[in-house]
C-alpha cells in the first residue's frame, strides 16, 4: 500500500467518523481543534519571543491567524518580523 493509499484510507475513515457525529458533536470537535491550533500558535510565539509583552504576543498571534493587513487594522503597529 503506497502513501496515497494510506492517505485515502485515513481520509475515508475520518469522514466516516464525522458522518456518525451529530452536528453539535462536529461543532464541538471543530471548536476543540481551533482552540488547539490557537494554543500551539501562542506557544510557538512565546518560545520564539520569550521577552514579548502580552500585547506583542496578541499582535503576533493576529498576524499568524489573520494576516498582516488585519493585524495592522486592529493593532496599528506590527513588528516587521511578525509572520
Amino acid at each position: 500500500m503506497g502513501a496515497n493509499d494510506t492517505h485515502s484510507a485515513s481520509d475515508a475513515r475520518y469522514h466516516a467518523l464525522l458522518r456518525k457525529m451529530s452536528p453539535a458533536q462536529r461543532l464541538e470537535a471543530a471548536d476543540r481543534l481551533s482552540r488547539s491550533v490557537r494554543e500551539l500558535a501562542l506557544a510557538g510565539i512565546r518560545e520564539r519571543f520569550p521577552s514579548a509583552s502580552a500585547e506583542e504576543v496578541r499582535v503576533r498571534l493576529t498576524v499568524r491567524l489573520y494576516g498582516r493587513d488585519t493585524a495592522l487594522r486592529l493593532h496599528g503597529n506590527v513588528p516587521t518580523d511578525a509572520v
